[in-house]
């Protein structure tokens, strides 16, 4: 009934209406949420915990009132008693559904953990990194010389290593006497120094000579994912990279549902800083694991991230950045001790660079790819396209370079589509579809077989097949269309009108069957008008962000295509040129460029120079303001057709034969109207 409660599970974004007392766990199972329980709903696993959210959610429709949740009940109490809950959880299986409720599943309730697809790029990195080990042989202290032992630790600096400037905090002079006497006289000093004063700070002391590695991570804070490599100082090897998801999508998928709660619920900017710069912590704590290092070896971090996320890391309202003329607080690079940011998972005095910000919806993450990829320095043309929630567009040559972001939504990350997930094993991540007897075939996260290849179904037996990623919906938009099932306008055929029974009657329009393991309790994996259309508006903002900038540059063509991030590494080329999501160019031209943010983090990590290179380099380049340029619009509308309504694809006609193929006849099909006309080119 229309009057039971909607429950959303985020990062999900499944949804259903529920009767009052439902239990949260029950609702998950019946969407098919990944919420683990191993114990029965009986209290006692633990594994079912989840996060009610309350607040006004724009994005979600919903207000979320105390009270939306069951009280805290004895079964609760008692674990919390014995094993403790963190402030705010909930166990799944005893709260029950009382009102309307947003519902975050952590990702340790997870049972298929999120593969955060955003590995270190192989690069080679020239090291002049802010962070140093200096041997030191200081002078004891004299009778007749009264100085203090910082002074004299300063004085050894400048004779032994030229090293003037030297400071250090009051944590640090507190260590300081008891060290230096240890080591008898002979100690190791991390110092850090600045690129824009060339000051030089002491973080950490040792007696004698130090052997141990010092570190620093580099941190691609996305909307959806937080990414991070930690690199050692030294040389600049990954020695492990890792990830987690934003927890901040329960307060939104988008960046402007999250500026959007920030305006609509006093304190919602503080909470969804608490909560990312909490998700951070936990981040370096399991990488210094993982690694088998202390967590006081992180001396570093240096942060890419768009503009919403860098005002709400560094605790600042968002809500300016969600209205003209979009104004930062600061666009300038940020330096300062972790500390201020309640990082607490890193040495006590470790340091924290921030990269510039480009413009008010163009962030610190660009600039990063912008030092990774060099366009500037281009003798051709380039697009370099960095896809995530937020598409950010730079354009440019040894000329000039132009810069845009484009709204993109989470559709290319697998949410908002009807049997959409995120990456994570079992996850359907490439599809292929037979133009001749329109059958599907399909792989899936965690194994190397096809579908239809021996030995399948016993590969995927631990995990199962649970739905389809971003990579998968993407591939399988651009399947349908190049096997006739999809026409340009992006509608779905019948059966009648494509030939397969796979294509099923839903509501009004039609679906495209892939995968049905309902008879065995299941899920049935289709691609549906309702996703089809969600791509379509993804890809059509994408592409006019790109146009924009090739109209600003007064060309048609661009000679090379970069497509960096998550997307880049695991969309092929010609998927995304059929579907339109970029500009027609020779397939040979298109290229991955990785995780180019995060390789930008890492440039800036290791060399302080780069740091300087990069605040000059942004200052030159050029912001298109996609959301004022009247053209958009009209670029964007053209963009819906598949690939394009009125952009020629001549170099994409060399190698793939589009059918000609039109369902819109007011029939079966489900659109209104006669035969449209079509473009003859």
């Amino acid at each position: 009934m229309s009057s039971d409660p909607l429950v959303v599970f985020t990062p999900s974004g499944k949804r259903g209406r529920f009767p009052v007392g439902t239990p949260v766990l029950t609702a998950a199972r019946q969407l098919g949420v990944d919420l683990d329980s191993v114990c029965g709903g009986r209290g006692i696993c633990s594994k079912c915990q989840i996060t009610p959210a309350y607040g006004e959610f724009s994005k979600h429709g919903v207000t979320v009132r105390d009270g939306a949740l069951s009280e805290w009940n004895k079964v609760e109490q008692r674990y919390d008693d014995k094993r403790g809950l963190k402030p705010g959880r909930r166990l799944g299986c005893q709260a029950t559904v009382q009102g309307d409720v947003v519902i975050d599943v952590p990702p340790e309730s997870q049972v298929h953990r999120q593969v955060v697809r955003k590995a270190a790029t192989v690069r080679t990195l020239t090291m002049d990194p802010a962070t140093h080990l200096f041997y030191v042989e200081v002078a004891e202290p004299d009778m007749h010389e009264p100085t203090g032992d910082l002074e004299r630790l300063s004085r050894a600096l400048r004779e032994q290593w030229e090293i003037d400037a030297v400071t250090a905090d009051l944590s640090l002079l507190s260590k300081l006497q008891p060290v230096l006497r240890k080591g008898g006289w002979k100690v190791t000093v991390a110092l850090h120094r600045t690129h824009e004063r060339g000051a030089h700070r002491i973080l950490d002391i040792w007696p004698g000579f130090h052997e141990d590695r010092i570190y620093g991570l580099a941190i691609d804070l996305g909307s959806t994912t937080i990414a991070a490599h930690l690199c050692d100082l030294r040389n600049g090897d990954v020695t492990v990279s890792s990830g987690v998801m934003n927890p901040q999508i329960r307060f939104g998928e988008d960046l402007m549902s999250r500026v959007s709660y920030a305006m609509m619920n006093p304190g919602g900017d503080r909470e969804m800083t608490a909560a990312v710069r909490e998700a951070i912590n936990g981040l370096c704590r399991s990488i210094a694991d993982e690694a088998g290092i202390s967590t006081d070896q992180i001396f570093e971090t240096v942060f890419v991230c768009n503009p919403v996320m860098h005002h709400l890391l560094l605790g600042l309202d968002p809500v300016e950045l969600g209205q003209a003329p979009f104004a930062l607080a600061t666009s300038e690079s940020l330096s300062l001790p972790a500390r201020e940011m309640d990082l607490t998972e890193m040495n006590p005095r470790a340091q924290v660079y921030i990269l510039p910000c480009i413009a008010g919806h163009v962030g610190a993450d660009c600039a990063a790819v912008a030092l990774s990829e060099q366009p500037g320095k281009s003798e051709d043309l380039v697009l370099i396209v960095d896809v995530g929630t937020n598409a950010e567009i730079l354009l440019g040559n040894t000329s000039r370079v132009l810069a845009c972001s484009s709204p993109t939504g989470p559709a290319f990350e697998g949410a908002q589509i009807s049997s959409g997930q995120r990456a994570a094993p079992g996850a359907i991540e490439r599809v292929e579809i037979d133009t001749e007897t329109r059958e599907p075939r399909f792989r899936v996260i965690g194994c190397d077989l096809w579908s239809d290849e021996d030995g399948f179904d016993a590969e995927i037996a631990a995990t199962g097949i649970t739905g389809i990623c971003g990579s998968g919906i993407i591939e399988a938009v651009a399947e349908m269309r190049m096997a006739g099932l999809l026409d340009d306008s992006g509608l779905i055929g019948s059966a009648e009108q494509t030939g397969t029974t796979r294509c099923v009657p839903e509501g009004r329009t039609h679906s495209y069957l892939i995968h049905d393991a309902s008879a065995e309790g299941g899920p049935r994996i289709s691609v549906t008008q309702g996703d089809i259309r969600a791509i379509q508006l993804a890809k059509s903002a994408l592409y006019a962000g790109a146009r924009l900038l090739m109209d600003e540059m007064g060309v048609d063509r661009v000679d090379r295509v970069v497509l960096a991030g998550a997307f880049g590494a695991h969309i092929s080329t010609k998927h995304a040129m059929v579907l339109g999501m970029i500009p027609d160019a020779p397939l040979d031209k298109v290229m991955s460029a990785g995780n180019a943010a995060g390789t930008g983090a890492r440039i800036a990590l290791s060399n302080i120079g780069a740091r300087a290179e990069i605040e000059q380099t942004v200052r030159k380049i050029t912001k298109v303001e996609t959301a004022i340029e009247p053209k958009f619009q009209e670029h964007f509308v053209a963009a819906n057709a598949i690939p394009h309504k009125t952009d020629g694809f001549p170099e994409l006609a060399k190698v793939v034969t589009l059918p000609q193929v039109s369902f819109n006849t007011g029939g079966e099909g489900g659109a209104s109207g006669g035969r449209r006309r079509r473009r003859r080119g």
